[in-house]
């Protein structure tokens, strides 16, 4: 007998009353909790809209199960069907009872995520960016119903880690199994922190740190699988090519497509939408940054006024004069310490003449006197010295 080992769970299934609480399922929830919290965090950390996220998962979740079985049933069909079926085609619906293949719960749950952002208006690119490191975890929690139905686990070991199962679920008394289902779930806990790092440190866009996210997630599925002695395919054996599982050549071609479309995608750098239609459309910009403003410059019809404005008074001589005061004016208006009070007085004078009308000037008292002083001073000039003598001479 070994010395250490992992026990298998002794059941699967509890009751809440009459209610089964199963623990295949309930592991696929957590993960999927798990995995929108944190995706719902990180597009509000990119400035997407609180929410998004959440409203986006629940057509994802829903085509990702309905993909996940579909797939399950199309590589397992001769478990539910033909001459050797070992269990009634009906329960090839129970998909609490396990079976959920990862690859068709993404290609399905892929189109439910481009449905809801083709309505939204959203790049389907960046929300498959945003949540790949989400579905990483999820996978390692989901990992762990496997553990609880005693299935996917892999060929007899003698490693201290080796796993218990029992003889209702294929083992044998006394052998010990490869535990592929913690395998996988360490090497997808571990691929979704190297994801979280490499987003950041490389600023992966445009569906490349999901791409990322599939080669890794294959590469680690692909000698994983290579453990495993399930007879995915058949009912006593599993179907092989070339001496490769299914989910293997899976694996690889996988792998080879998330490869190229991460080399032909390296130069994108054009915007990717996190804001939904709608409300670009209400900012005046519905296809994407005006590149002529920043980011914090309003497009309404008064801030291009103001802009229009600015511009013309940077570039046209007229403008700066018509706006910045007269030094003429400034100079008759306000009192100058260098000018005398006689040159002010006159320079006062001569601005009441221009800017009072004549008629105004001539009902006044004040033009009274002064057109008085006027006639005065013609008296004056004629008052000459020959004027003076004859006047003495009268006398």
């Amino acid at each position: 007998m070994p010395l250490a080992s992992i026990p298998s769970p002794s059941q699967g299934v509890w009751y809440l009353g009459f209610v089964p609480i199963r623990a295949y399922a309930l592991c696929i929830v957590l993960g999927v909790i798990f995995a929108v919290w944190l995706s719902e965090r990180r597009w509000r950390a990119r400035g997407g809209q609180k929410g998004t996220i959440i409203d986006i998962s629940v057509p994802a979740v829903i085509f990702g199960l309905i993909g996940g079985r579909l797939y399950h049933v199309i590589t397992d069909w001769q478990t539910y069907f033909g001459a050797r079926a070992i269990k009634p085609a009906y329960k090839a619906l129970f998909i609490w009872e396990g079976g959920l293949g990862i690859w068709g719960a993404i290609a399905l749950g892929g189109v439910g995520v481009w449905l809801a952002c083709r309505k939204r208006g959203l790049s389907l690119s960046a929300v498959a960016d945003t949540v790949a490191p989400g579905i990483a975890f999820a996978q390692a929690i989901g990992r762990w119903g496997n553990w609880f139905n005693q299935e996917l686990y892999g060929g007899p070991t003698t490693l201290p880690w080796g796993l218990e199962i029992d003889q209702m679920h294929g083992g044998e008394p006394g052998v010990l199994y490869h535990p592929t289902f913690l395998y996988e779930s360490i090497w997808d806990l571990l691929l979704g922190f190297a994801l979280l790092w490499a987003g950041k440190r490389f600023a992966l866009h445009h569906g490349r740190l999901f791409a990322l996210y599939v080669a890794g997630y294959t590469l680690g599925r692909f000698w994983i699988e290579g453990l495993r002695i399930d007879p995915v395919g058949g009912v006593d054996h599993a179907v092989t090519f070339l001496s490769l599982r299914l989910n293997q050549w899976t694996s690889i071609v996988v792998f080879i497509g998330a490869l190229i479309y991460f080399w032909a995608t390296r130069n994108k750098d054009s915007e990717e939408f996190i804001l939904p239609a709608v409300d670009r459309a209400a900012a005046g910009d519905p296809d994407g940054p005006d590149p002529a403003h920043g980011a914090d410059q309003a497009d309404s019809a008064d801030g291009a006024a103001a802009a229009s404005v600015v511009g013309d008074t940077d570039d046209t001589p007229e403008a700066v004069t018509t706006d910045s005061p007269d030094p003429e004016v400034v100079k008759a208006d306000s009192p100058d310490p260098e000018v005398a009070p006689s040159e002010s007085a006159s320079v006062q004078e001569a601005s009441a003449d221009v800017s009072e009308p004549a008629d105004v000037r001539a009902e006044s008292p004040a033009a009274d006197e002064e057109s008085a002083g006027d006639d005065g001073a013609v008296a004056a000039q004629k008052e000459t010295p020959e004027a003076v003598q004859q006047e003495k001479n009268s006398r």
